[in-house]
């Protein structure tokens, strides 16, 4: 999937999506960013979603969403069954799961239909049901667990209006941010624009036939 010459990315003012944009801007691409702190775009909010994409005009080659968080309101995340709590679990499927899916039902209209085209969503490994053998972390697996079904499920439903398009989630591995600056541990950290340049290099090898799929920054298919 190349020929990325105009790009939205979701989440631009966060530590992979800065980087993203500031890579994609020196290869030559127009991008354009939308953020909650720069500009007020909640993805957990459907009309603020459906203002900010609606106030765009497409095509563009490419939708990256890069929003997401571990901690949200103070909640991290749980390390045991019983430090489940209901408000932290439906906060986690609102940014993690709601957001992409809303961003992908209100800007599906600004992919073109006659050419290539990616929507690529930011997931992570521990989303993974199949390589899930550590436990913990209920919401955010759970969270992006469902991200994934999304995903998996709108692609089918994309490949129908779009048939050259690629709709897939990404995991970045660990990236230095303040994302995951308190839970990186023991785990190799990537600077963010390293882990950009990952995520691009796998989405510029991507086809139509990858369309649903789940991979990490270095191409590989993850297990569900």
């Amino acid at each position: 999937m190349r020929g990325m010459e105009r790009v939205l990315i979701i989440g631009a003012s966060g530590g992979i999506g800065s980087a993203l944009a500031a890579s994609l801007a020196a290869r030559g691409a127009a991008v354009t960013g939308l953020s909650r702190r720069a500009d007020g775009f909640d993805v957990t909010d459907e009309a603020a979603v459906a203002r900010g994409l609606g106030a765009l005009e497409g095509p563009f080659d490419a939708i990256l969403v890069a929003t997401g968080a571990l901690d949200i309101a103070g909640h991290a995340p749980e390390k045991t069954l019983k430090s489940l709590e209901p408000a932290a679990f439906m906060a986690q499927m609102a940014l993690n799961a709601l957001g992409p899916a809303l961003v992908l039902k209100h800007g599906a209209r600004l992919l073109p239909r006659d050419r290539s085209a990616v929507f690529a969503a930011l997931s992570a490994r521990v989303g993974s049901i199949g390589d899930n053998r550590l436990g913990g972390w209920i919401s955010y697996r759970a969270a992006k667990a469902a991200l994934n079904q999304v995903i998996r499920t709108s692609a089918i439903e994309l490949a129908r209006s779009h048939p050259q398009s690629v709709c897939v989630a990404l995991h970045p591995g660990t990236v230095q941010t303040r994302f995951t600056e308190k839970y990186a541990g023991r785990h190799a950290t990537v600077p963010a624009a390293d882990a950009a340049a990952h995520l691009l290099a796998v989405i510029d090898r991507l086809t139509p036939a990858d369309s649903g799929g789940f991979f990490d920054w270095k191409g590989d298919t993850i297990p569900w």
